[in-house]
C-alpha cells in the first residue's frame, strides 16, 4: 500500500534502539526508551499559508532524522508501525 501525507504531515519508519546496554546487559521490551530517530518515508505537499501559497517542506524522502520523544501518532501500515506526523515535530535532519 503507498501512503501520500496530506498537507506538512511526514511518514516516518522510526530506527530501531539497540536492546543492550554497553555493559552487554539485555534491555527488556518495558525499560526501552521511546525512539527519536527515524527514515522519511513520504512526504506531504507542504503547509498552506494564509496566502494561498503552499511552503515548500524541508525534508525529503529517505532523510534521516531526529523529532521529539511523543511526536505524531503512531499507524499500522503492511504490519509495519510507522509515525504520521507535523513536519513541525522534526528538529533536524541527521547527516
Amino acid at each position: 500500500m503507498t501512503v501520500q501525507p496530506i498537507a506538512d504531515r511526514v511518514l516516518v519508519r522510526p530506527l530501531e534502539m539497540e536492546e543492550r546496554s554497553k555493559g552487554g546487559v539485555i534491555i527488556p521490551d518495558t525499560a526501552k526508551e521511546k525512539p527519536q530517530m527515524g527514515e522519511v518515508l513520504a512526504v506531504g505537499p507542504g503547509k498552506m499559508q494564509e496566502n494561498g501559497q503552499r511552503l515548500a517542506p524541508e525534508v525529503k524522502k529517505g532523510d534521516k532524522v531526529l523529532y521529539t520523544s511523543y511526536a505524531g501518532t503512531e499507524v499500522k501500515i503492511d504490519g509495519e508501525k510507522l509515525l504520521l506526523m507535523r513536519e513541525s515535530d522534526i528538529l533536524a535532519v541527521l547527516e
